[in-house]
């Protein structure tokens, strides 16, 4: 089959390395991309179980030759962009200058003297109280209008709010709000602070923000998405290659980004809002073949036809990112014990 020849055809990216045959390469790989080939996923992988370890490639049809950068195409990371902006307040909260239980009202002041301005910690909860982007009125598209020819901004996002609440509700302004606050808090654009504690010690390759009117390429860019991914700002406008999203996740589990204490408080899900950490998702799963539930990190993201899943198994130091333009591809619940991403997780975890 063509997605067999395909997923023969990886390569490792290594670092001042040459790429090895593909006889070598580890069978934890070959058993992650036979457990997708056996569904319908059509996108782009890139896998990691070592550092400086990076196998990627293609299951959209494209022939990818042997020994040449298969996945290095840049995609939307979509709402994995909170994944990455979380870390960047918790690295503030290591260095005293953020407090997580502390009013988002200390750090900017465009909340007002209102007492009921939400945490750092409930706006990377999604607990904020705060308008919602996708209640905005649709555009002709059917979109919502905050992403493409309406009103946006911190300004929009901090209008007509309600009270913080013990409850999840999914906001991207949360996270633009979070934008704001970093920049306010260590007087830099939100460009050079992701470059400098976030790009540089993770060794990225190519990922930023889209910002309006940029040329930065992506797959299968248009108008239409180049506007709305730059409108998503802070909270979904990460464009870059896949093998960058596993240097983050290498990073950030190896310490470069934070102290183990750090991490482990970002990844403390709660089982009362979903397993919600901050900014990710984080619980124990049980995988088929496995003797006893495997903690998982997952961050999960959407906008429009693209869909993505960064994924972390702290304990193997595996990791996976996916992402597919097939707005209908059904990646299912892990937690459930089957789909798609249940199938290719159990299959590197369990063997």
């Amino acid at each position: 089959m063509l997605r067999a020849v395909l997923a023969s055809a990886l390569l490792l990216t290594l670092a001042g390395c040459s790429t090895p045959a593909v006889q070598d390469r580890p069978d934890a790989y070959d058993r992650l991309f036979a457990a997708l080939d056996q569904t319908a996923f059509a996108g782009a992988v890139a896998a990691s179980q070592a550092a400086n370890d990076f196998y990627n490639t293609d299951f959209r049809g494209k022939a990818v030759p042997a020994h040449a950068s298969s996945n290095m195409d840049a995609w939307p990371w979509a709402s994995v962009t909170k994944q990455v902006v979380a870390v960047l307040v918790m690295q503030q909260v290591e260095d005293g200058a953020i407090s997580l239980d502390a009013p988002a009202a200390t750090y900017l002041p465009a909340f007002g003297a209102e007492t009921a301005a939400p945490t750092i910690r409930q706006l990377l909860q999604h607990r904020s109280g705060l308008r919602n982007p996708d209640d905005s009125p649709v555009d002709a598209t059917g979109f919502p209008s905050f992403y493409s020819d309406g009103p946006t901004g911190i300004d929009w996002c901090l209008a007509e709010r309600s009270a913080p609440t013990d409850e999840w509700r999914y906001n991207n302004c949360d996270y633009i709000v979070l934008g704001a606050i970093l920049e306010r808090v260590t007087g830099q654009p939100i460009e050079a602070l992701l470059a400098q504690r976030i790009g540089d010690p993770a060794q990225w390759r190519d990922t930023a923000f889209l910002r309006k009117e940029s040329a930065r390429t992506f797959e299968g860019r248009d108008a239409t998405y180049a506007t709305r991914i730059a409108r998503y700002g802070s909270s979904a406008a990460l464009v870059g290659p896949l093998e960058d999203m596993l240097r983050f996740d290498r990073a950030l589990l190896s310490g470069k980004l934070l102290s183990a204490e750090a991490r482990e408080e970002l990844w403390s899900g709660d089982p009362a809002l979903g397993y919600m950490a901050l900014g990710q998702w984080v619980f124990d799963a049980p995988l088929d073949g496995c003797d006893a539930p495997v903690r998982v990190v997952e961050r999960r993201g959407a906008i429009g036809k693209y869909q993505v899943r960064n994924i972390i198994l702290p304990e193997s130091g595996f990791m996976v990112a996916l992402v597919t333009d097939q707005e209908d591809f059904d990646f299912g619940e892990i937690w459930s014990g089957s789909g798609a991403m249940h199938d290719a997780l159990a299959a590197v975890a369990c063997r």
